[in-house]
C-alpha cells in the first residue's frame, strides 16, 4: 500500500490556498502542479520500471478521491485524469515508455481521446492531423494522447478504425483563451490542435485493445492484472471518483460553515431540526456513492486476479453504477447548498465554487446515464451489451 493518500493530506492546506488562483488562471499554478507530482498520485498507475508504483486500481480510485476533496477542484481532476494516462503507456512499445519517461520519470501526458483526427498511412507510421476540445492540464504535459480514425486510399474514414496516437510537446499547438467556463476552470482544459505531423507506428495504439484490455498482452504484460484492467472501469471510474471527492470536499466545506452559523433570526443551524437531517442525508448519499465506485472497479480487478475476464454484463454495471455514483453526490451536494443560506453564494465562500465544480464534472462524457443505463438493463435483460463506452 503506497503512502500518497497521506502524502496528499500533508500538502491539503497548500492545495485549498492555491484553488483561486488556478481559477484565475484557467490552469493549475506551477506550484500546485509540483505538488500533486511530490505527492507521488500521478505515478500510481506507472510501470515499477519507469519509477511507478503500480498501484492496485482500488488504491488509486481512493487516491483520486482524496485528490478531488482537497479544496482545489482542479488539482484533483488534473492530477485523477494526468494520473491515469502513465496506464496507457505503460501497455504501449517499450521505446515510448523510455521516450517519455527516460530522461523525467514525473513527466504529465494528457488527452483527449475522442476521435477528432484523421491519419494517413505512410512509411514507417502516419501522417496526423486535427483540432480537440477538453485537454485537461495540458499546459504542464510534455506528451499527449489523441484519438483519431486512420483514412484509407480515398480519404474515406470507416467504423473501426480508431486508434489513439502519442504526440510530443513540439508537434501540438494550445489554443490560447480556449478554456473559459463556469467550472472546473483551474483544470485549463484546453483546445489542442496537430497540424500533419509524423506519427511512428510504434506511438499508435488501436482503440479496442484499449479499451477490452488485450493491449497488455501484446507487451508482456497480460499476466498483469492492473494492465488487463478494461480502460472505461478504470478511466470511467477515475472521472467519478474525482467527482464524488470534489463532493466530499463541499461536505467538508459546508460543515465547517454551519457549525458557526445562526440564521436571520439568530438561531444556531446546530438546533435546527430540518437543515441538519439534510446534512446527515447528504453525507450518507456522498458515502454511498464512494463505496460504490471502489467495488465497481475490486470486483472487475478481484477476477483479474483469479486469471478470468471481466464480462460485458460486469463492466456494464460498473459502467451504469460509476454514473449513478456521480449524479447521487451532486444531488447531495445540491441539497446542501440550497440549505446553506443567502452567503454561500459569495465569490469568497468556497461551498460556491466546489458546487460549481461538481456540477462540471457531471458533463463529461463518461457520465453520461442515458445510453449508460439503457445498455445496464438490456444486459440485466440477457442481452449482449454494446456501446456506451464499456
Amino acid at each position: 500500500m503506497s503512502n500518497v493518500i497521506e502524502n496528499l493530506e500533508k500538502i491539503k492546506a497548500q492545495i485549498s490556498g492555491l484553488a483561486e488562483e488556478a481559477e484565475r488562471l484557467g490552469k493549475l499554478p506551477d506550484e500546485s502542479v509540483r505538488l500533486i507530482k511530490g505527492s507521488g498520485l500521478t505515478r500510481m498507475m506507472q510501470p515499477k520500471e519507469y519509477g511507478g508504483i503500480e498501484s492496485t486500481p482500488g488504491e488509486y480510485i481512493e487516491a483520486v478521491m482524496a485528490a478531488g476533496s482537497l479544496g482545489c477542484s482542479a488539482a484533483g481532476w488534473v492530477g485523477g485524469v494526468v494520473g491515469l494516462h502513465p496506464w496507457e503507456v505503460g501497455v504501449m512499445d517499450p521505446r515510448v515508455q523510455e521516450e517519455v519517461w527516460g530522461t523525467d520519470q514525473d513527466t504529465w501526458i494528457a488527452s483527449p481521446y475522442v476521435a477528432l483526427g484523421r491519419a494517413k498511412r505512410v512509411d514507417g507510421g502516419f501522417r496526423f492531423s486535427g483540432r480537440w476540445t477538453f485537454s485537461s492540464g495540458s499546459d504542464h504535459a510534455e506528451w499527449v494522447h489523441l484519438g483519431g480514425l486512420i483514412e484509407d486510399e480515398n480519404g474515406e474514414t470507416t467504423p473501426g478504425t480508431d486508434h489513439h496516437f502519442l504526440i510530443p510537446r513540439s508537434d501540438f499547438q494550445i489554443v490560447p483563451d480556449s478554456w473559459d467556463t463556469v467550472g472546473l476552470r483551474g483544470t485549463g482544459s484546453n483546445d489542442l490542435i496537430v497540424d500533419d505531423v509524423f506519427v511512428p507506428s510504434y506511438r499508435v495504439l488501436e482503440y479496442a485493445t484499449v479499451v477490452d484490455g488485450t493491449a497488455a498482452a501484446a507487451v508482456g504484460k497480460g499476466d498483469n492484472p492492473l494492465y488487463a484492467m478494461p480502460w472505461f472501469t478504470l478511466f470511467g471510474n477515475a472521472v467519478s471518483a474525482t467527482v464524488v471527492g470534489i463532493c466530499e470536499g463541499a461536505l467538508a466545506a459546508c460543515i465547517d460553515y454551519q457549525r458557526e452559523r445562526a440564521d436571520v433570526f439568530g438561531t444556531k443551524i446546530t438546533s435546527d431540526s430540518f437543515t441538519l437531517p439534510s446534512i446527515g442525508e447528504a453525507a450518507s448519499e456522498i458515502r454511498a456513492s464512494r463505496l460504490q465506485i471502489l467495488d465497481n472497479v475490486n470486483r472487475v480487478y478481484d477476477v483479474l486476479l483469479k486469471g478470468g475476464t471481466p464480462s460485458l454484463a460486469l463492466r456494464a454495471e460498473s459502467r451504469r453504477d460509476q454514473v449513478r455514483a456521480s449524479w447521487r453526490a451532486v444531488a447531495a451536494v445540491d441539497s446542501l447548498f440550497a440549505r446553506t443560506g443567502g452567503n454561500a453564494i459569495r465569490s469568497d465562500k468556497p461551498l460556491q465554487r466546489l458546487w460549481r465544480d461538481a456540477h462540471a464534472g457531471l458533463n463529461h462524457a463518461v457520465n453520461l446515464p442515458g445510453p449508460t443505463y439503457q445498455v445496464a438493463a438490456l444486459s440485466l435483460m440477457g442481452f449482449e451489451p454494446e456501446g456506451a463506452l464499456l
